[in-house]
Order: structure tokens, then C-alpha cells, then sequence
């Protein structure tokens, strides 16, 4: 028999609501990973503005993804904590930011919001990369 997950209330509302879901057209940064195990893939896109002074900052964060109710909750929570943070700040997200945001990751789902944070990593890698 299948063990029966109990997701939090704002898991749930994630997932059926997700929120900056879809591509951002010629992103700055694209980050995508997969778990081949679960079969979850993410794709994190941004857009990065600049406050003067050469403050870089995530001005738009978009996900698609192909996965599980907690995939896509952490991938939607991910985009609302990055969304407006200085590149400085968001570089610093991590997977138990995104855990603690959703109030309740199942242990065996929390690999979830560790492919979300280092989605986001590789978006903000190949921002770098493109403007060297």
C-alpha cells in the first residue's frame, strides 16, 4: 500500500493556484532541472533589471514545470520569494527557504523545493555566463 501524503493548506494553494506560471520571452537566464528518479523537471526563467548604479535585481522569475502538486508549489513559491530581490539576496535562496514558505513539506516530497532553488542558481549561472 501507498503511504498517503498530507500536504500543508499553502501547498495546496500553490499547486491549485499557482502564481508566475509560464516563459519569460528572450530571458535573461534560464535554469532547468530534473530529478530522474520522480521524473520532476523544472524550468526557471528571469528577467533582470537594474536599480542605477549597476544594482542588479530579479525583475521578473517564471516557471514552467512538469511534475508533482509539491514540484509545481515549490516552483511557484520559488518565483515569489526571488521576484524583486537583488541578484546578491537571491543567490542566497536556498531549499529550506522554499520548504519553510510552504509550511509543511512531506519528507519524502522535500526534494522538490531542492530542485527549485538550484533551478533558480542555474537561471542566475547562465545570466552570468551570457554577460561575460
Amino acid at each position: 500500500m501507498t503511504p498517503r501524503l498530507s500536504y500543508s493548506k499553502k501547498i495546496m494553494k500553490e499547486f491549485l493556484n499557482p502564481k508566475n506560471l509560464g516563459e519569460i520571452k528572450n530571458p535573461d537566464g534560464v535554469g532547468q532541472v530534473g530529478n530522474p528518479k520522480c521524473g520532476d523537471i523544472m524550468h526557471i526563467f528571469i528577467r533582470v533589471g537594474d536599480q542605477g548604479k549597476k544594482t542588479e535585481f530579479l525583475k521578473d522569475v517564471k516557471f514552467k514545470t512538469f511534475g508533482c502538486g509539491a514540484a509545481i508549489a515549490s516552483s511557484s513559491i520559488l518565483t515569489q520569494i526571488a521576484k524583486g530581490k537583488k541578484m546578491q539576496q537571491a543567490k542566497k535562496i536556498t531549499n529550506k527557504d522554499v520548504a519553510n514558505k510552504l509550511k509543511g513539506m512531506p519528507p519524502i516530497k522535500l526534494h522538490c523545493s531542492n530542485l527549485a532553488a538550484d533551478a533558480l542558481q542555474k537561471a542566475i549561472e547562465d545570466y552570468r555566463g551570457k554577460k561575460k
